[in-house]
């Protein structure tokens, strides 16, 4: 591993502007294309002459595409480089992303949507990567907590601007702005992104392979490795259950106020640069114990009558589960003995399993006790984060 000093001679304890900009617009994109359907289930439903039941795979398609090669894309990483696949990604991700405008079937816009989430994690994975490689510790858990920004603010985006879109126009014009939006963050990536100066290929697959083993018997990792699992999952099961509870009465609400819940998620964009300037300075694990006592007041809130109390609770939800995503991915840069690439597709495969199990498991637990058995679930997948990041996150 680098110096902090071989860092300090290309990177005197600053952040370029540009290098910063280009990561953050890679992170928006990567979220605006996964979440941009969310919103607009219903109208793709009736528009497909399908049950809303099955729009729901335009969601998952993405996720399972991301989850299945994000660590295979690490492996190819670390040994060709990082720019260029980020470089790359972005600019063929405009393809899927216009087809889906024309699609004629449900089948036709899930495999549009599942394409797309093979190309997101050459973004997602290998944009943590090179900001492991090219920055100093300290500078690479700030960037990662901007980078955070970013894709908190690409999620809000992607669902508000593609039911705003839908609402003027129609779903295919929506995908056609993601798609225009998609091709200018593209560009900016391409002129702005610099080109490596401290990654060290590993030249051979088979190497590549063996860090496989090497990350799975990594303690370390694999505490992080759990910790991202229940971030998504955390923010799954809250996001997808509480509508519900919503969705009847006393509350009654529609799809539009349900929609404008997810403003919550903003504060997540203010508070994870936070998180990550104070995750350089203090002790991760008292952080990441801070953020879970956050959750677990907010899941306690929701538990209660008046709407404004619940929206608050949301609210402090997103302020915990934002910077533990970005506290758990900063530590992977330091916790990989090599081959960090890998390490971060083998994250980010743990965070969308994750997440797949959010959206299934406190199912049941709805039918049988409604939103309080959600919330229960939910907080003991926050207080098992706790037990494994206090076990296994250590001072680099």
């Amino acid at each position: 591993m680098l110096s902090q000093s071989t860092y300090l001679s290309s990177d005197p304890g600053t952040i370029r502007k540009g290098t910063a900009l280009a990561l953050v617009v890679a992170g928006f994109v990567t979220f605006v294309n996964m979440w941009c359907t969310q919103a607009i289930l219903p109208v793709l439903a009736k528009s497909l002459h399908v049950s809303p039941a099955l729009t729901g795979y335009t969601v998952t398609a993405p996720l399972l595409a991301t989850a299945a090669v994000a660590p295979i894309i690490g492996t190819i990483s670390d040994r060709t480089g990082r720019r260029v696949f980020i470089r790359g990604a972005a600019l063929l991700l405009v393809i899927p992303t216009v087809l889906a405008a024309f699609s004629t079937s449900l089948a036709m816009l899930i495999a549009c949507r599942f394409t797309q989430g093979l190309l997101l994690p050459f973004i997602f994975t290998v944009t943590i990567a090179y900001i492991s490689d090219e920055m100093s510790p300290t500078n690479a858990m700030k960037m990662v907590g901007i980078y955070t920004s970013g894709t908190i603010s690409g999620g809000f985006s992607g669902r508000l601007i593609v039911g705003f879109i839908t609402s003027l126009f129609n779903w295919r014009a929506a995908f056609l702005v993601i798609g225009l939006i998609t091709l200018t963050a593209a560009l900016t990536i391409a002129f702005l992104l610099p080109q490596e100066k401290h990654f060290k290929p590993n030249t051979s697959i088979s190497g590549a392979l063996a860090s496989f083993p090497d990350h799975l018997s990594n303690k370390r990792l694999l505490g992080t490795y759990a910790v991202g699992f229940g971030v998504l999952f955390s923010l799954v099961s809250v996001f997808t259950f509480i509508n519900f509870r919503l969705a009847e009465a006393p509350y009654n609400l529609g799809p539009a106020a349900l929609g404008a819940i997810f403003v919550v998620y903003l504060g997540g964009v203010a508070v994870s640069p936070v998180a990550g300037k104070l995750g350089a300075r203090t002790n991760q694990r008292t952080l990441m114990a801070g953020c879970i006592g956050l959750v677990l007041t907010g899941l306690t809130l929701t538990l209660a009558s008046p709407l404004w109390l619940i929206c608050l609770g949301l609210l402090m939800i997103c302020l915990g589960i934002f910077p533990q995503q970005t506290l758990a991915t900063g530590f992977v840069g330091v916790a990989a003995r090599s081959a960090r690439s890998t390490a971060v597709g083998l994250y980010v495969t743990f965070y969308y399993i994750g997440g797949s199990f959010g959206g299934v498991v406190p199912a049941a637990a709805w039918h049988s006790t409604g939103w309080i058995g959600c919330a229960a679930i939910t907080a003991l997948v926050q207080l098992c984060m706790l037990g494994f990041a206090w076990k296994t996150w250590r001072e680099a």
